[in-house]
């Protein structure tokens, strides 16, 4: 089994790849377009902000390359809301993997709500093969301003200022909002999950 995390200018890379050893995986950190056709699986984390990476990932061809991917691809965080339509975060245009879901940005309505949303919260609503053996009302860890609108493509729902979608799946595009790398033994089981994906389960 070979796994990669695409490398590029976001930040948690690090994070996702110490997840992975702690699963016994040694996962390949690279842009190399041959070493990702190659690969299993794939993985695209990602903190930062949605312009300039998407700017980047132009450059880079990226943007173009990852929509092709057969194998299964979890977007994670940033990585999520970029497979995405859009976004209000400098009106960045996404690769329309989840091709109707415009990322928003939080628009706290009292004090005590406070943008980022961060820290941990419970997930509901939870459909597909990500979610095997996991609870509804499972604790995960979130740090964001930018959400996913309720959708289709909601594969976990969360509600913070409003109910949005915590995850998103399409054929082999998996994602998340929270950081499974740093949500417990329930995000390692989520992680294991898509590493043990059933390819006739897509």
């Amino acid at each position: 089994m070979k796994v990669s995390i695409i490398k590029y200018n976001a930040g948690n890379i690090r994070s996702v790849d110490y997840a992975l050893r702690r699963l016994g995986i040694e996962a390949e950190i690279t842009a190399d377009e041959k070493a990702l056709r190659q690969s299993d699986r794939i993985i695209f984390p990602g903190v930062g902000e949605a312009s300039s990476t998407m700017e980047y990932m132009r450059r880079e061809g990226l943007d173009r390359l990852i929509p092709t991917f057969r194998q299964p691809v979890l977007g994670i965080c940033l990585g999520m809301q970029l497979l995405c339509r859009s976004s209000e975060e400098g009106g960045a245009k996404g690769m329309n993997i989840f091709d109707t879901v415009d990322i928003r940005r939080f628009c706290p309505q009292e004090k005590a709500e406070k943008v980022p949303h961060m820290g941990w919260n419970t997930i509901q609503n939870l459909k597909g093969p990500l979610y095997k053996g996991i609870e509804e009302g499972s604790f995960v860890y979130f740090v964001h301003s930018y959400y996913a609108p309720l959708s289709p493509y909601a594969a976990a729902t969360a509600d913070y200022i409003l109910p949005f979608s915590a995850s998103l799946q399409k054929g082999n595009f998996f994602a998340t909002q929270f950081h499974p790398e740093k949500s417990g033994k329930v995000g390692e089981r989520i992680l294991k999950n898509f590493i043990e994906l059933s390819e006739t389960g897509l």
